[in-house]
């Protein structure tokens, strides 16, 4: 028996959480004070809860399991729901709570307080206040089950105050283990329609990576001889980028999709969806496709296209399984391998030309930089990346191979990947980190630098300054078909003034590197294995032309 703040602790613990992510208030104060007795618990401080919860989507997805966040009360709640919606969209698995006021006087509305489940629900898997003392073990368990439960995700518990710091006597339950998913039933009609497929084609989702699955899916592809796409706006690395096989990514477009996959009679779509931006007419699927698509999550085949061959299962066994049993040597796989290689070799060496072709001084091209930082890259570096346009660029330049090597949300919310790079390194300290960022995006979480100068995460932070919204021009000139040069864009620019990254870094103690050119950019990437203490890069590159 327990009282309820550390019976809090003691499954904390027990559900593998070595630190809590926070921003505390009066509401938190319980919390606060029963972990002065529990030194094997660290509290890692944000100054903003947007980057708060953004630490610990990095730290879930580099240690896979649940990270544990604890918010302010109404406020907190709602400075943290974009990192919620960038967890809730990415399936990063979070326990969330927050302090509600005490309940003694709730019905008088006082300061900080609201329906915080309310406010929390529409961006987390459930969400609940504890209403009994007695009830918190429990709900704390449920909460740390669901958050891992496919499809993964943020889940939220509202704690009252009073309630924490009562000195009742509860009882914690164990700990119940969690059943790995295992092969899909129907694994049958999926090998028969691959092996039989002319020209197949494997979409590799976030949850390959998320499980991980990637060596399993790449013996599939390779036995296959398949043309490999990453889903639209990938938050990880799926498939390695380096790999014959593998032809980039799906852009966020239907009719993108639909003409990128047309060539094919057959398609595995592996943990993926096919996730949208801007609107075309009609399906992101032609219309003779036969997909077998593959997921975890048992709502997830068939639910935003039709399917022939639908698998629910573990995306690990199943497609070890798939692999097993195609049969060897696959009709025409080899053939198909052989003209992918030439083509994606031919197809990589023309864009490095093009890259090598724009080395300058700053401010650089948008390509040249970020190949010249990829190619500065130590091999076994985690790319963080928060870029929008040159983040498109990036991931053509990049050739990474091992699984977790590249960190991105597709919610959207920006300012997240500050946070997200601290929490990362935080997970998995045994390898560099590197945050690739735009402007506008880094502009949004800049509360998380001084985090990572507090505890001393040696993250090397990459701003790639185009001082505007580059991103919304395209778009606007897109779809307006007209030349930038004959439009004035409003609201676009981050230009009179622009903004002071030297200052910036100074404000919150990280110190500021400038590189000259695309020599001293590799230069300084190159150095991120071995810093002691974060570093802000600020590269100035071209804007919209």
């Amino acid at each position: 028996m327990s009282t309820p703040a550390r019976a809090l602790l003691e499954i904390l613990r027990s559900e593998g959480v070595d630190r809590i992510f926070g921003n505390p208030g009066t509401t938190e104060l319980p919390l606060l004070d029963a972990l002065v007795d529990a030194p094997d618990l660290s509290y890692v401080l944000g100054l903003h809860e947007g980057g708060v919860v953004a630490m610990a989507d990095g730290y879930a997805r580099a240690t896979h399991r649940p990270a544990f966040v604890n918010l302010h009360a109404a406020a907190g709640v709602a400075n943290g729901l974009i990192g919620m919606l960038n967890a809730r969209r990415s399936r990063t698995p979070l326990v969330i709570t927050a302090g509600q006021q005490d309940r003694r006087h709730l019905l008088h509305e006082p300061m900080l307080a609201a329906d915080l489940v309310g406010l929390a629900r529409a961006v987390t898997k459930s969400a609940v206040e504890v209403r009994h003392a007695a009830d918190l073990p429990l709900l704390l368990r449920r909460a740390f089950a669901e958050a891992a439960r496919p499809p993964a995700g943020p889940v939220f518990v509202s704690i009252p105050m009073d309630l924490l710091a009562e000195e009742a006597q509860v009882e914690v339950p164990p700990r119940s283990p969690r059943p790995e998913p295992g092969v899909a039933a129907g694994l049958a009609a999926a090998v028969t329609r691959l092996a039989e497929a002319r020209n197949p084609v494997v979409v590799a989702g976030n949850g390959v990576g998320l499980e991980p699955a990637v060596a399993e899916l790449v013996a599939v592809a390779e036995a296959l001889g398949a043309t490999v796409y990453h889903e639209p706006m990938a938050d990880g690395l799926n498939f390695p980028t380096g790999h014959p096989l593998y032809h980039g990514m799906l852009a966020p477009i239907a009719a993108d999709i639909r003409a990128r996959l047309a060539p094919h009679d057959v398609a595995l779509i592996a943990g993926a969806r096919l996730t949208l931006h801007h609107y075309t007419p009609g399906g992101p699927l032609p219309e003779r496709l036969a997909v077998i698509q593959l997921d975890t999550d048992p709502g997830a085949p068939g639910r935003d296209f039709p399917v022939t061959v639908a698998l629910c299962g573990g995306l690990r066994a199943t497609l070890r399984a798939l692999a097993d049993r195609l049969p060897r040597p696959v009709p025409g796989a080899d053939e198909r391998a052989a003209r992918l290689g030439a083509a994606t070799a031919a197809q990589r060496a023309d864009l490095d030309a093009r890259a090598r072709d724009s080395y300058g001084e700053v401010p650089l091209d948008p390509l040249a930089a970020v190949h010249a930082l990829a190619g500065g890259l130590p091999p076994d570096t985690v790319v963080v990346e928060e870029a929008i346009t040159a983040g498109l660029l990036l991931r053509q330049v990049l050739r990474q191979d091992r699984p977790g090597s590249y960190v991105h949300t597709i919610g959207g919310g920006l300012g997240w990947g500050i946070g997200a790079a601290i929490g990362t390194l935080m997970g998995d300290p045994t390898r560099p980190v590197v945050a690739v960022l735009g402007d506008g995006c880094a502009a949004f979480g800049l509360q998380a630098l001084w985090t990572a100068a507090h505890e001393r995460v040696p993250v090397t932070f990459v701003v790639l300054a185009n001082d505007e919204y580059r991103t919304l021009k395209d778009t606007l000139d897109r779809n307006k078909s007209r030349a930038s040069a004959a439009h004035r864009y409003i609201g676009l620019d981050l230009r009179a003034p622009t903004l002071d990254w030297d200052a910036a870094g100074r404000l919150f103690g990280v110190p500021v590197a400038q590189p000259a050119g695309c020599a001293e950019l590799a230069e300084l990437a190159r150095g991120c294995a071995h810093r002691d203490g974060p570093l802000l890069v600020h590269v100035p590159v071209t804007g919209h032309a």
